[in-house]
């Protein structure tokens, strides 16, 4: 699996992001070429290389002829990344970027999403930082993306659109919710808001005792040096050697005991929909002793807004439960397999360097439909012709 570390022993923030995968190999005209898709103009990307503690790192600087004080909304910053040619993948990742800020941003100033004005975050060197960190994903084929516990520093202040604010700015702490961090005595912005949205919303986690076969490491350089800390963020790119996969997920959970169950189905098959993991119901006996169900969402951080709309507006609930945890799971994929039955998709799962696989229900199904076959017979069959073909990865 394709990963990228973000090591950030100097914090992060876009212009970092971008310098650091342009120092790992990223040619800065192709960064250019891209960011063009996104049909603005105003903005230029001027890169040159700096030291910082004695380690060349690339600093790039978004110079931009944008009026200062520009504010935008959440719809407005989406509406240019989705009218732009860029790729389906960038689109994704910039926007759901994006909407972390926007829910920190409004957690923070008790508002809504849709009234939050993006200031600094909105301005357009902010918008081809988020971008551009997405192009940059997508250049190197990132499958995943993981990171060290988030540096943050602390005792300092920070000028923004809304006064002198502490150092962590508010925002940068809302996002980073649930997330490992290092709180330092450095009393300056190591990771702005910018840089902690790109973490909490494309990283599966921080790595433990994984394999890594480094392939290629940059240096991302801030705009300045920072007495006690090196000044860079640094993004290893390599393979990761596991036969397992973690990631972190969000787990919503509420308790029900008024609701028609004819519901339940279709709530389910909403939640899935808009991107859920799992969604799953389990009988509970309430209190005063009435029958309930738990409904429990399995779902990543990105997904979680759409998650309590659907919950708040399907349901009877009126309250929930967010908890973030990690996950550990074997590598799986789909491939098709040549059976008695004809090609067949099934499911490839990796345990101990052997490949197990299991034919696909939906599978099944046809060939039952299809043969006049028992759909059991069917999976026998199936499972006895996949047990044959298992061999050592």
């Amino acid at each position: 699996m394709r990963i990228a570390f973000f090591d950030t022993v100097g914090g992060i923030a876009g212009d970092m992001t971008l310098a650091a995968f342009v120092s790992a190999g990223l040619p800065i005209d192709t960064l250019r070429a891209e960011l063009q898709n996104l049909r603005l103009t105003g903005f230029e990307l001027a890169a040159s290389h700096v030291r910082r503690s004695g380690i060349d790192a690339v600093h790039i600087d978004v110079v931009v002829s944008e009026q200062p004080h520009y504010h935008r909304h959440l719809k407005d910053i989406l509406a240019i990344i989705d009218e732009s040619t860029l790729s389906a993948g960038v689109k994704d990742k910039a926007s759901a970027i994006f909407r972390t800020i926007a829910a920190a941003e409004a957690t923070v100033h008790k508002t809504s999403v849709d009234a939050i004005h993006f200031h600094e975050v909105g301005a357009l060197d902010s918008v081809v930082d988020i971008v551009g960190a997405a192009i940059c994903l997508e250049y190197f084929r990132i499958d995943r993306v993981y990171s060290s516990p988030v540096r943050l520093g602390s005792g300092g202040f920070v000028d923004t659109e809304h006064g002198k604010l502490p150092v962590p700015a508010p925002a940068s702490l809302e996002i980073l919710k649930g997330y490992p961090t290092v709180l330092t005595a450095i009393p300056h912005e190591l990771t702005t808001p910018t840089g902690a949205a790109i973490i909490k919303t494309l990283s599966a986690g921080t790595l433990d005792d994984q394999q890594l076969r480094v392939e290629s490491i940059g240096y991302g350089a801030g705009s300045r040096e920072i007495p006690g800390t090196p000044g860079f963020l640094r993004v290893i790119v390599g393979e990761l050697e596991t036969h397992m996969e973690e990631d972190h997920v969000i787990i919503v959970e509420t308790n029900i005991d008024d609701m028609n169950p004819q519901a339940y189905p279709y709530v389910i098959e909403r939640l899935l929909a808009a991107g859920a993991h799992d969604a799953y119901l389990v009988p509970i006996i309430m209190k005063k002793g009435r029958p309930g169900i738990l409904l429990s969402v399995i779902a990543g951080y990105a997904s979680l807004d759409a998650i309590v709309d659907i919950l708040y507006r399907e349901t009877s609930t009126i309250g929930l439960r967010i908890q973030h945890t990690g996950r550990r799971k074997l590598v799986r994929s789909q491939r098709e397999v040549r059976t008695s039955f004809g090609p067949v998709k099934v499911k490839s799962v990796l345990r101990n360097g052997l490949e197990i696989l299991a034919p696909e229900y939906e599978e099944c199904r046809r060939i039952a439909t299809a043969t006049n076959l028992p759909l059991l017979e069917v999976m026998k069959r199936l499972e006895r012709e996949l047990a044959r073909n298992a061999s050592p990865k």
